[in-house]
């Protein structure tokens, strides 16, 4: 009880601070979203339109995943330095799997007689991509943007290690100072807005797969 009244007494006085730090936050996480979400895209896009890439590149892509978050931060920073690019690059690698993934396996899960009659129509193959295929797979593939942006969100926390802004900054200068009401501050927001990106998306992601379903 002791630690939720210091955690309310903290938003009251220090408000402004903690807005700016969201506001941080969500700019870094959008940052790493957008980069994800495109080159996921067009990976996943290119893997399923030639299929004997798909091994490696889902590959490479599992061998980045498993990277834990810190020691990629870390690694980076010989090269990028510290600050806020240094972790867009690093939540970028790790939220293009699940786009990756979703991506291939969304395009060729479309029924192959629908691709079919779509052909025999005399569709090419750029419209049958964007018609049919991209259509089809948007509610798969919108699955695979919602686990990459409460991915993101959620590993943003721990920017503030390499100098980065955005929520960590509370979490980490709470453990510094050995503050566990601060800590918890920034850990709540976070939580509280991947919870709202969560569920903002699985809606969005049930309208496309009802249209998507035959």
């Amino acid at each position: 009880m002791e630690l939720l009244q210091n955690i309310v007494s903290l938003y009251a006085q220090r408000g402004d601070w903690f807005a700016e730090l969201l506001l941080g936050h969500i700019s870094l996480a959008l940052t790493a979203i957008a980069m994800s979400g495109s080159l996921g895209l067009l990976l996943g896009v290119s893997i399923a339109q030639c299929p004997r890439l798909a091994p490696p590149v889902m590959g490479l892509c599992n061998v980045l995943y498993t990277v834990p978050a810190i020691s990629l931060l870390g690694i980076l920073i010989p090269f990028t330095g510290i600050g806020d690019r240094t972790a867009a690059i690093a939540l970028t690698i790790y939220g293009v799997m699940p786009m990756v993934r979703n991506t291939y396996v969304g395009l060729t899960s479309v029924d192959p007689d629908i691709l079919e009659a779509a052909k025999g129509m005399g569709s090419t193959w750029r419209q049958m991509l964007f018609r049919v295929k991209l259509p089809m797979a948007a509610g798969v593939i919108l699955a695979g943007l919602r686990n990459t942006v409460v991915m993101t969100i959620s590993v943003a926390g721990i920017a503030s290690f390499v100098g980065a802004g955005g929520l960590g900054v509370a979490i980490y200068r709470g453990i510094t100072i050995y503050d566990p009401a601060m800590t918890a501050a920034g850990s709540i927001l976070i939580a509280l807005l991947a919870f709202l990106c969560d569920l903002a998306l699985g809606a969005l992601e049930r309208y496309f797969k009802k249209r998507g379903s035959p």
